[in-house]
């Protein structure tokens, strides 16, 4: 009502300035002729003027008149002063004329409060249109100019939309830690009849998307007491103390509120350490804080007022924000493992129809490291490719499809790529996928696929065997050997490298260099090099980051060498005594362009794809979507890429506009086979 209110007003005055508006150009451009006084004077005496009105003012006349030939709305004005001189001059002209024409009309009597209102009016009408644009511009009635040192926290109180606890999957601990808040909103008399104070604050602390929010909403709704929301950077704004007028009005409203929770998302943003630092000794920010820590410290523990503020950089907030009587508990919100992953999965999949294939638990294995926005991103987009295809329910096929969006983005179903380029791709991740299989400690390739998703011609799914909350030194050096896997097979095949592998130096070096400075897994000992905090924040010093000599950066720089050294001529050994597998799984890419990951092991234990989903050799294959890539090849050229690899060898082996052109295997090595699919015979033997 109030919002009406208020634009009919601000419609009514833009009205009211248009009608002004048009009256003075209606005013200007009325037929008046403006004249002098010596041009009157003439007129007058030669006996042009045929019409004449004298209007008396304050200290002149004001004359209109018609001169000879005027139109019949034409009419000329002038102003004559009170004189003797003028008063004769007109005298002795008038007396010469008709009497008739001439008409002097009285001082018109005006209020003074009527001169003073006209002339205040134009500046009222401004001032209110200049206050009304200025209220639109600091976000109508929750930002008025009087008001924009009031907090901006939202209020939630509607039953309808509560969130509940069974609404939160994966995070059991969390919710138990916050039980406790939820009982003594309930009953506070419980823990005051022991002596016990329940923790005035609560940090959620965990990586983005987590469920930190929905946790702290959870809390208000099983409790069913107000719920004030507001984020770090709504307190700080341009004008110096808005930050500190914010913060006390907020607790104000939460006063009256009681009991109640006041949840500050990402309060990073106004609680990061004090000093020097980039920001200066004294800014808006720190007057904020200091505000912030006073209200937390400031309310009686009756009060019922308790805050629960969510973060995901908590080493960077200041150390009187943490201590007790502020934050008494840090709870860490992380990202759910397999059995959470998969309770996180039901819960999202309230509302959606599944089918009877749909196994929600195959799902959570495949999507380790998955926080919960992402498994609920994963099912939003199932849908909406089952949705594509006119289905009634979701299958297993649109979770993949969702899963494979999700990961790498959508397929590039219109790509063009050359021969060339996709028989890179293709062996490039056939060594990915070999190394996953041969190496024991490496990641295991849940599906591989050289259709193009996104920035990538191809891409590789590589999941860890188990969910892992540390690794050993083995570990991570197979899991660089997998990651170099690609770049090896390039050089192996082709005897030349693509730009393809630049992520997978990026991954590998990063691992490399965090055994070597922060895992003490290297020659130089069991020492850790360098600060873990990262970035530079406010507060912080920048000749912290570097705490070791030039010396020591230099055995650095040799160590990492040495371990990817290693790692890649470890890869090279194991592709080139599996190369017969490597150029099966790469040729049967080529042809079918998605394998997943029982396909990949029939092709490495038995050199054949298991009896599932093929017909015949040119029939309608399982790929990924069926999306084919846009490549001009020739019949004969598709037959001759199937054709076994008669005696070639790695080292002669080259690309040509062709196709594969593989030269003769060396002597005593074996040769490989053509690509075998299932038949009917092959149903009786043992995998």
């Amino acid at each position: 009502m109030n919002r009406i209110f208020r634009n009919t007003i601000f419609y009514l005055l833009i009205f009211l300035v248009i009608i002004g508006i048009v009256s003075i150009f209606n005013n200007n451009n009325e037929p008046t002729e403006k004249m002098t006084q010596d041009e009157f004077y003439k007129h007058l005496e030669n006996g042009d003027v045929t019409a004449l009105t004298m209007q008396p003012e304050s200290s002149v006349f004001e004359i209109t008149g018609k001169l000879k030939g005027y139109e019949e709305n034409k009419f000329f004005v002038t102003y004559v002063p009170f004189s003797e001189y003028s008063q004769s001059r007109i005298n002795d002209a008038v007396t010469k004329l008709d009497k008739d024409i001439i008409t002097v009309e009285p001082p018109e009597k005006t209020s003074g409060w009527v001169t003073f209102f006209t002339s205040i009016i134009p500046f009222v009408i401004i001032f209110i249109l200049f206050f009304f644009l200025l209220n639109q511009a600091q976000g109508g009635g929750g930002g008025r100019v009087m008001n924009f040192g009031k907090s901006k926290a939202k209020l939630y109180n509607d039953d309808k939309k509560k969130v509940r606890f069974n609404d939160v999957a994966g995070a059991d601990e969390e919710k138990q830690e916050l039980v406790e808040v939820v009982e003594f909103l309930k009953d506070p008399r419980k823990y005051a009849e022991l002596g016990a104070r329940i923790p005035k604050g609560v940090l959620l602390v965990g990586p983005p998307g987590t469920g930190k929010t929905l946790l702290a909403r959870a809390v208000a709704g099983e409790a069913g007491t107000p719920f004030f929301s507001i984020s770090g950077s709504d307190f700080v704004e341009m004008f110096v103390g808005v930050g500190a007028s914010r913060v006390r009005d907020l607790f104000e409203n939460a006063k009256k509120n009681a009991p109640c929770i006041i949840f500050i998302d990402e309060i990073d943003a106004v609680g990061r350490q004090r000093g020097a630092g980039l920001g200066g000794g004294h800014d808006e920010r720190e007057q904020t804080l200091n505000q912030l820590l006073v209200e937390m410290d400031g309310f009686g523990g009756n009060e019922g007022i308790i805050i629960i503020a969510a973060t995901n950089r908590a080493d960077v907030l200041d150390p009187a924000l943490l201590r007790p009587g502020r934050f008494d508990r840090q709870i860490t919100v992380g990202r759910p493992d397999v059995k959470g992953r998969e309770e996180v999965l039901k819960v999202h999949a309230r509302n959606k129809p599944l089918a009877e294939t749909v196994d929600l638990k195959a799902i959570a294995q495949r999507t380790p490291g998955f926080s919960g926005a992402d498994l609920e991103n994963l099912l939003n987009e199932a849908a909406l490719v089952a949705a594509r295809q006119d289905k009634k329910k979701i299958d297993m096929s649109d979770l993949d499809e969702a899963s494979d969006r999700v990961i790498a983005g959508p397929a590039k179903k219109n790509r063009v790529i050359s021969k060339k380029e996709r028989n890179i791709v293709a062996w490039h991740e056939a060594g990915h996928t070999i190394i996953g299989l041969v190496l024991d400690d490496a990641e295991i390739v849940h599906k591989v696929t050289i259709v193009p998703r996104g920035q990538a011609g191809g891409y590789a799914v590589m999941l860890p065997k188990e969910d892992r909350f540390f690794m050993t030194e083995p570990e991570l050096k197979d899991k660089i050997v997998g990651l170099l896997g690609g770049r090896v097979s390039e050089e192996v095949t082709f005897g030349e490298v693509s730009t393809g592998a630049h992520n997978d130096f990026q991954r590998a070096t990063g691992i490399a260099r965090s055994m070597v400075m922060e895992y003490g897994m290297s020659k130089l000992g069991p020492l850790q090099f360098g600060n873990s905090q990262g970035q530079v924040f406010l507060g912080r010093d920048f000749n912290n980051d570097q705490n070791y000599s030039d010396a020591i950066a230099y055995e650095i720089d040799l160590e990492i060498q040495r371990i990817i050294k290693e790692a890649y001529e470890r890869c090279k050994t194991i592709l080139t005594e599996n190369r017969e597998k490597l150029d099966l799984v790469a040729r049967t890419l080529l042809e079918v362009e998605t394998l997943d990951a029982e396909q990949i092991k029939s092709l490495f234990h038995n050199g054949k794809l298991p009896d599932r989903d093929y017909t015949a050799l040119n029939g309608n294959l399982t790929t990924d979507e069926n999306v084919k890539v846009n490549i001009n090849t020739k019949k004969e050229e598709k037959e001759a890429l199937l054709d076994p690899l008669d005696k070639r060898g790695p080292e002669d082996l080259e690309i040509t506009e062709e196709g594969l052109n593989t030269p003769p295997i060396k002597e005593g090595a074996p040769q490989d086979q053509p690509l075998s699919f299932p038949n009917e015979d092959d149903n009786n033997k043992k995998s």
